[in-house]
């Protein structure tokens, strides 16, 4: 395995372990009335169980850099990037929600998270085109 998919290994972690904790804190703020999700916190927890499970599964993928490494990879990133953007604009329309200073902290390192694993995304493909 290369340097930079090692990399990847450990960012996809933390990625996976931050969005994992937003996901955490979104239980604090209800985030099923936030979203006006139907069915409250059983829908919620379903959702994140599933999600939870299909990211574990491309975390498999990501260690043994297996075929639909780079696919979940990339949708654990955008969904980062899409946490921290919904979120803001949340913020920004007047929603008291994930306003607390760790609260926005998980997100902001969420998107920056996000970023460098799709950075080191695009320098595997350079590394496996060269």
């Amino acid at each position: 395995m290369t340097k930079h998919k090692r990399i990847l290994v450990k960012i996809y972690l933390i990625n996976l372990a931050l969005l994992a904790t937003h996901e955490i804190d979104s239980a604090f703020w209800h985030e099923w009335d936030l979203f006006t999700l139907p069915g409250g916190i059983g829908l919620f927890l379903i959702l994140n169980l599933v999600l939870l499970l299909l990211f574990l599964y491309g975390f498999e993928k990501v260690v043994k850099w297996e075929k639909g490494a780079a696919p979940f990879s990339y949708l654990l990133a955008f969904s980062g990037i899409f946490a921290f953007v919904i979120h803001s604009v949340f913020i920004l329309i007047g929603n008291p929600e994930f306003t607390s200073v760790i609260s926005f902290g998980i997100l902001l390192l969420t998107f920056v998270t996000s970023i460098a694993q799709i950075l080191f995304l695009i320098l595997i493909k350079r590394d496996d085109a060269a």
